[in-house]
């Protein structure tokens, strides 16, 4: 009997928000734009790094990897919520629910990583700039990237094993628009003390861990930046850190309220949508507009490409003249 309850439930319905059921073609509208919108955006960064020879530095290595990852995120969990505000397919298997969730966890975890690998970046670039590209050479580069992915997997594998293998005998509804890990361990039959508990100290190091790093960076490039003379200096030294920091505050604020503080499901469901359409629709844009290099290599861009418009309009004139 016991191991016929642990195989009961079959599928989830994820409710997303039915509660709003008036509003789901606006929602679908606003999600399917979002999701159009960050494809687009991350997209157009990987391209222009991979392109652009100036920015063949660790730096723009690692926010291509960084928009590559946001990409992948969004992409595990939108499409699925696209199809239950157009269609009202609520339901998911059992398998196709863990594995969602192991694929979220461990993007979640690379990002979080990722995050305080590009604040070690500006730190060695400001802080120690005479040895940066000795010790940031191509050897540390990708173990900075291939460590991550290692940890992050192992780490989300402990998580949704935990969470598969309890008893769930019951209800199958989850309050959210995707499989969280919170709404299912809400769900089980079982005592979920060990694995709570297990949950809680995977996000205190994938999470809680990176950002008191991420401080202690900071804190020394600020001190840093202080002791630079020449206000132009400041500046400069400012220009190449403050689009990375704004993203790693929008990360970590929408991160911390979801995991570090007591659950709530109706709460959490909206963060979790902030999360997934607003961080990584902004963040492409952040970069973009406060980032020096790349708006000069935009600039430089839309240049080219009015001149081209400006030889292809005179060119049948000069024609028609001779």
């Amino acid at each position: 009997m016991e191991h016929r309850n642990k195989t009961f439930v079959t599928e989830f319905i994820l409710l997303a928000f039915s509660e709003f059921h008036q509003y789901q073609i606006l929602l679908f509208t606003v999600v399917l734009f979002a999701y159009i919108a960050c494809i687009t955006g991350n997209t157009t960064i990987i391209l222009m790094v991979i392109v652009e020879q100036s920015l063949h530095v660790p730096m723009y290595y690692f926010i291509i990897i960084f928009a590559a990852e946001e990409i992948l995120m969004v992409s595990v969990v939108i499409p699925k919520l696209l199809a239950i505000l157009m269609a009202g397919d609520q339901k998911i298997s059992f398998i196709n629910c863990f594995v969602q969730l192991y694929i979220f966890l461990t993007l979640g975890q690379v990002v979080s990583i990722c995050i305080m690998i590009m604040a070690y970046d500006r730190h060695l670039a400001i802080n120690k700039p005479l040895h940066y590209i000795v010790i940031m050479n191509r050897t540390l580069c990708i173990g900075l990237v291939i460590l991550p992915w290692i940890f992050s997997l192992s780490s989300s594998l402990i998580v949704t094993l935990f969470t598969m293998f309890l008893d769930f005998c019951g209800p199958n509804k989850v309050n959210n628009f995707f499989c969280e890990v919170c709404p299912l361990q809400s769900l089980a039959c079982s005592d979920t003390y060990i694995i709570n508990t297990v949950t809680t100290t995977a996000a205190a190091i994938a999470t809680v861990l990176p950002f008191f790093i991420i401080v202690g960076l900071y804190t020394k490039i600020i001190m840093t930046v202080f002791k630079i003379k020449s206000s132009s200096g400041k500046q400069k030294a400012f220009s190449t850190c403050s689009s990375h920091l704004i993203v790693a505050m929008l990360f970590f604020m929408t991160v911390f309220t979801i995991y570090l503080t007591p659950y709530d499901s109706q709460r959490d469901k909206y963060y979790s949508l902030i999360y997934f359409l607003i961080n990584p629709v902004v963040n492409p844009f952040i970069y973009a507009l406060r980032n020096t290099d790349v708006r000069n290599i935009l600039k430089k861009y839309l240049k080219f490409q009015t001149k081209l418009e400006h030889q292809t309009v005179e060119l049948p004139m000069s024609n028609t003249t001779k």
